[in-house]
């Protein structure tokens, strides 16, 4: 591993245990880094349906690569990527990564899904040979200068814990340095797991789901470095939302809902709007 990759791979678990919110534009983001969180996770879940679309392979390498420039330009914190199953095959994950690090992303997963690929918490899901995964994996080391490659295995939920494990060693072996063990159904089973993978594991704690509620704590003392919290801060919003449209349409006026909007003052903060307000009048000024 060169001394590079070594910097990268401590720029995202510099921490002993990093909980990870997930994003999907510039604000949110902004969002994530106001509320103190040292990394953030771009979330291939609530990115498509902030787009209208089902997460089910239906993104494209522009969108992604596109969302992850907007987010990292406006936020330096170290970005996680969803490429689901890598945009095709290994020569297709090869470009993503390229385009990706290109694009500012510091770690990407990818899964073993097969396509139409599903939420990693739906039924009806199908994965690939092994054999194909390690391709992408080898692929995508081969493109990287220093990103992180996180491999996935959706295996628990379609031929069972050990088959997940299996792969997940499998995927160690070809060089991934985080294993991803998507919808563990129990603490039990994440136990398991991180006894049986001997690698740096992310978690994903997703609601209404098939993983029961675990605390970020009880995740570290099972021997994760991460978990990611992916679609929680879209489903809040997506609710607020939808208050406020009907609170809209029926009353004809926000007035009765003031209290639940954020300031002006408050949004503004956010985007710094103080300091381009700054900057053109420093820019305006004659003074040399």
């Amino acid at each position: 591993m060169s001394e590079k990759k070594i910097n990268k791979l401590n720029l995202i678990l510099k921490e002993s245990f990093l909980s990870i919110p997930g994003v999907f534009n510039p604000f949110t983001a902004l969002l994530a880094k106001k509320a103190g969180f040292k990394a953030i996770y771009l979330s291939g879940g609530a990115l498509t349906s902030s787009l209208g679309i089902p997460d089910i392979g239906l993104l494209t390498l522009d969108e992604v690569v596109d969302t992850a420039k907007k987010i990292k330009a406006i936020v330096e914190l170290p970005l996680i990527v969803d490429i689901d199953t890598g945009f095709g095959e290994p020569i297709n994950v090869y470009r993503a990564v390229k385009a990706l690090e290109v694009a500012g992303a510091d770690a990407i997963h990818i899964e073993d899904q097969r396509l139409p690929k599903r939420c990693g918490h739906l039924d009806g899901k199908e994965v690939v040979d092994a054999g194909d995964m390690v391709k992408k994996i080898r692929a995508a080391i081969k493109a990287r200068k220093e990103m992180l490659i996180i491999a996935r295995t959706d295996a628990r939920a379609v031929n069972g814990l050990e088959d997940a494990i299996k792969r997940a060693n499998l995927y160690v072996k070809a060089g991934a340095d985080m294993i991803f063990p998507e919808a563990l159904v129990s603490e039990k089973e994440f136990t398991e797991f991180s006894k049986a993978v001997h690698a740096p594991l992310l978690a994903n704690m997703t609601e209404f789901g098939k993983t029961p509620y675990i605390n970020a704590s009880t995740f570290q003392k099972m021997g994760y470095k991460c978990v990611i919290f992916p679609v929680t801060a879209f489903r809040a919003g997506a609710k607020a939302m939808e208050k406020t449209f009907d609170a809209i349409a029926k009353d004809g006026t926000q007035v009765n809902i003031l209290s639940d909007l954020m300031t002006r003052s408050e949004q503004y903060d956010v985007i710094n709007y103080s300091f381009y307000q700054n900057l053109d009048k420093d820019l305006g000024s004659d003074n040399k």
